[in-house]
């Protein structure tokens, strides 16, 4: 029981720091992490070996993917990709589908992008669509928002999901795999559909606005001078068709399961699969595709690698504190305890983890963090239930999504771009955060009778 006041003491703690006294976020999780394990009566020198034990095995393959990922996306971005793909799905899917346009854009864009970078790139696009159109800038804003959540959560190569998977021992591909059938109605449902009930609760938010706040200097595009759609679409979904053809090729010829050891074309087919080698691959066709393809120079490019990289440098060193915290929970013995302690428990083990998750995410704010966290948490949990650990992940993924609040910069992002006060924004943004969570879960809980 002390182990509980001491985790529960831990996390008021890292939210005082964050919150309370403004400390940067990997810093406060470090220095949670040291103090909660001198609470669960961990050796002291053993504290150091397990903070560098989780962020080294969190970052070890999540280095590459996440900062070639990031680069990725930027090329993409920065050729007019992104561009060339809202606008052609809005000329092919037409103005009376035009919020179905955003939200394909918004998840084509999404995988390949990180939730924060996705929405800075998509507004203003958005929002010239919205003008047009003449239609309020969160009737598109909202189909955006959450096909954007719905790849944070649920789709690898995005950081969360691919380091959970790794965590759990789930096999990425087949997470990208069930994340789609998850993923794509909770996006229609938190997105198109739920704008209707939004308008009803928050009428004064649907107004039509004529100029864009929160925003720096945008880049401008001319549209023949953008890479073409297919290409544009191509170059975003690489890594993603790559790990898709390696979790079919396995479901075909080896019932789903890796290859302990593949040969010849198997052997080709699980490397290109690999999370790392998929994004190493991809992204040596961006510099192609998104660079010489259209004329660039390399030092140009050059340019929109450190960008990228610099974007991103902060939040990947949050998510290896995020994993130094959960190796201290577990080798603090937290997780067995709470195995333990519902071991023969009524309650599903994956409904079990959801809650876990979303105790986290209200407390600590970040969709990563709480992910993280109760992965270390619920490991054991799932071992001993003999759980999918793919249907784990993406029950996990489904609860960082949840209760989006004051502490987490998500909600303040949204809130300023749409310059909407914080009462509109919490009728809007946290209520389409928690659809998405409770509509994952229910999806994945339908799924574990079937898989």
């Amino acid at each position: 029981m002390m182990s509980f006041v001491v985790l529960t003491v831990g996390i008021i703690f890292l939210l005082l720091l964050i919150i309370k006294f403004k400390i940067n976020t990997f810093i406060a999780l470090i220095l949670t992490a040291s103090l909660v394990g001198i609470g669960l009566g961990m050796k002291l020198e053993q504290i150091p070996i397990s903070i560098q034990n989780g962020i080294g095995s969190s970052l070890g393959e999540l280095a590459i993917v996440f900062g070639f990922g990031a680069v990725l996306g930027r090329l993409v971005a920065d050729a007019g990709g992104a561009y060339r793909i809202a606008h052609t799905l809005i000329e092919r899917f037409g103005k009376k589908r035009v919020q179905l346009a955003i939200m394909v854009a918004a998840f084509i864009i999404g995988i390949a992008l990180f939730f924060e970078v996705g929405m800075v790139l998509l507004i203003p696009i958005v929002f010239a669509i919205a003008l047009e159109a003449s239609v309020p800038l969160l009737y598109l804003g909202i189909p955006m928002a959450a096909a954007l959540s719905v790849t944070h959560g649920f789709l690898p190569p995005h950081p969360a999901p691919t380091a959970i998977s790794g965590a759990l021992g789930a096999n990425p591909g087949t997470v990208l795999v069930y994340g789609l059938i998850v993923a794509i109605p909770a996006a229609i449902i938190a997105g198109p559909l739920f704008t209707k009930l939004a308008q009803k609760f928050a009428p004064d938010a649907f107004v039509i606005k004529h100029e864009l706040t929160a925003f720096g200097e945008q880049k401008k595009f001319v549209l023949e001078e953008t890479p073409s759609f297919g290409l544009s679409v191509l170059t975003s979904l690489f890594p993603v068709l790559m790990m898709g053809v390696t979790t079919i090729y396995t479901i075909v010829l080896n019932d789903g399961q890796p290859f302990t050891k593949p040969t010849g074309f198997a052997a080709f087919i699980t490397m290109i699969g690999n999370p790392v080698a998929a994004m190493i691959i991809s992204l040596v066709f961006a510099l192609w595709a998104m660079g010489w393809h259209q004329g660039r120079q390399t030092t140009d490019m050059m340019v929109t690698v450190e960008e990228a990289v610099k974007s991103i440098a902060m939040l990947l060193l949050i998510i290896g504190g995020g994993a130094a915290f959960k190796q201290i929970l577990i080798d603090g013995g937290i997780s067995n305890q709470i195995s333990n302690l519902f071991i023969h428990s009524a309650i599903s083990p994956l409904l079990l983890a959801w809650i876990i998750t979303v105790v986290l995410r209200i407390a600590l704010g970040s969709a990563t963090v709480a992910a993280l966290t109760a992965a270390g948490l619920v490991q054991p949990l799932m071992v001993a239930s003999n759980v999918n650990p793919a249907l784990m992940v993406l029950v996990i993924g489904a609860g960082s999504l949840a209760a989006s609040h004051v502490n987490d910069a998500g909600f303040w992002m949204f809130k300023e771009y749409f310059d909407l006060n914080v009462k509109q924004t919490l009728l809007i943004w946290t209520v389409l955060e928690t659809i998405i969570s409770v509509v994952g879960l229910v999806i994945v809980l339908l799924l574990s009778l079937v898989v």
